[in-house]
Order: structure tokens, then sequence, then C-alpha cells
């Protein structure tokens, strides 16, 4: 497990983002409109969370790939996401952390 810098020295004041924190939050991320200290929280997860990091990176991929104008995404993709999005939407979190 990789541990980040943001993680290493973050306040005690400052509780973990859970799964379900960042299920909520993501997008907002993804579009720069998360206040700087819920994204440094919500980094940390990412860093923290082989789970949450692979999603946003398939979100990032997915925003890139509509920004270009490139092949459309797959439709198994879409759903898997959307699937995820409503677990953590739910609260419903694993133990792949």
């Amino acid at each position: 497990m990789r541990i980040s810098l943001l993680h290493l020295f973050r306040r005690p004041s400052q509780p973990m983002m859970t799964c379900g924190d960042v299920g909520k939050l993501l997008q907002f991320y993804l579009d720069g409109e998360l206040d700087d200290a819920r994204s440094a929280r919500l980094v940390t997860h990412l860093d923290d969370c082989r789970r949450c990091g692979l999603e946003a990176d398939t979100y990032r991929r997915i925003k890139h790939s509509l920004a270009q104008h490139q092949n459309p995404v797959p439709s198994d993709s879409l759903a898997r996401l959307r699937q995820f999005g409503e677990q953590l939407a739910r609260g419903d979190e694993t133990s792949d952390a």
C-alpha cells in the first residue's frame, strides 16, 4: 500500500475520507469544483485505496476521451462505473483499500 505525503502530514483533526465520501465528491473533484482542503483529503484516499484510485483513473480517462471526441466509451465500462457510483452512494464499502 502506498502512503502519500498528504497522509503522513495530515492534521489529526482531519478525518479520513471513506469510499462513500469519495463517491459523493469524485465528480466535483474531477471537475475542479472542490475546495483545497477536501481535494487534499480526497487525493489521500485515492492514493491509499486501490479500488477508488482505479475508478477515479477510469473516470479521468472517460472524461478525456469524451473531451477529445475519440471512440465512444464501451457500454460495459459505463455500466460498471454507474454500479460503482451507486454502491458508494449507498455506503457499500469493501476491504479493497
